[in-house]
């Protein structure tokens, strides 16, 4: 599945363990913004056990944001962002 993931963590420390976390699964598009061409549902469950651990609920966000292979084609993007991540079962035009 292709998975966007997002933050809003205020601690550096909290921050930092969460970005090391994600830049094993995923490709860092923006600062608190990741990108997953290919998450297997057990690895995601995996992540979001480890990120639960990690942040702090009362003060912290983590977003989750599943894309069909139909609507990855549609992502649009300005600036130097750079290309969405692709996958081989994803076509991004």
């Amino acid at each position: 599945m292709f998975c966007v993931i997002s933050f809003d963590i205020s601690d550096d420390k909290i921050r930092y363990r969460v970005v090391k976390e994600l830049k094993g699964v995923a490709v860092r598009v923006q600062k608190s913004v990741f990108e997953c061409a290919d998450l297997r549902e057990s690895r995601f469950i995996e992540l979001k056990k480890k990120l639960e651990k990690t942040i702090d609920k009362s003060e912290d966000t983590v977003r989750y944001y599943f894309l069909c292979k139909g609507c990855v084609p549609r992502v649009e993007y300005s600036g130097i962002g750079g290309e969405p991540v692709r996958d081989e079962g994803f076509k991004v035009i």
